[in-house]
This record gives structure tokens, sequence and C-alpha cells, in this order.
């Protein structure tokens, strides 16, 4: 098994292969996996790996990271006064959101589709990769 640290670059053509993880894994600096091909990797990195980076090259071959899709909410944004409402409560819920040109994505949780409904805000339950803002939310303290 090979022992992963970090991600590479390449400056030449070679095939893919995927090494497909969810995002609670590819959020973590040690792991272990297997790619699409069967080839088994440990993974020990100062920061996480994203969706795309490529991690190991051997010959013709470079493996690379495939974030896979998850159930998420999708909320279209109205005007600003609506984003701004839209925006504190899902905050209130503590729950990451992805931004879109015209759309906000959170994670497809109950206590989101019951808020939604409630407040009468159209979604949509849809599957994809879901890449969530990096905010300083998980680094606070409460006094």
């Amino acid at each position: 098994m090979e022992i992963i640290r970090g991600p590479i670059t390449l400056d030449k053509e070679v095939s893919r292969v995927d090494l497909e993880v969810d995002r609670a894994t590819l959020s973590k600096r040690r792991w272990r996996a297997a790619a699409g091909d069967g080839r088994e990797f440990g993974f020990d990195l100062d920061q996480p790996l994203e969706d795309g980076a490529l991690f190991f090259r051997e010959g013709g071959t470079v493996y690379g990271i495939s974030q896979r899709p998850e159930p998420v909410l999708e909320i279209p944004l109205g005007d600003a006064a609506d984003a701004a409402r839209l925006g504190w409560m899902i905050g209130n819920l503590h729950f990451p959101i992805e931004l879109n040109a015209g759309a906000v994505f959170t994670v497809d949780d109950a206590a989101a589709r019951n808020l939604f409904r409630r407040e009468s805000i159209p979604f949509a339950g849809v599957r994809r990769v879901f890449r969530p803002l990096a905010t300083m939310a998980h680094a606070h303290e409460h006094h």
C-alpha cells in the first residue's frame, strides 16, 4: 500500500484512475481507501485533499480524488432581503452551505426540510457533489 502525503501535479497526458470518497472522509487528514482499479492507498496528509486532486502517479497512470455526490437541498435565491433571511435561518441550524449563481445548497436534513416548509420557502432535493463554504464556524467558541 502506498502512503500519500499530499497532492501532485502533472506535466503530460496520462490515464486517470479515480478514488471515490465521501465528503466526510475528504475532510480528514488520515484515512485509507481503494481506487477504482483496486489499488489501496493510505493517506497521512498535512492538509485534507479536495475533489479533483491528483495524489499518485506510476508510469502512465495517475490517481485522483473523486468526491461522491450526496443528497442536498437546493433553495433558489430571491431578492437580497430573501437571501439574507434564508442565510440567517440556515445559519441558526448551524448547517454548512454552498453558494451558486441563483441558489443555495445545504445538507438534506429533516430539520431544514421542516423549516423551509413551515416558512413556505421553495426547495428541491437533489444529488450532487457538495462543496460547502469554508468558514470559521467550526473554530469559534461560546463563552
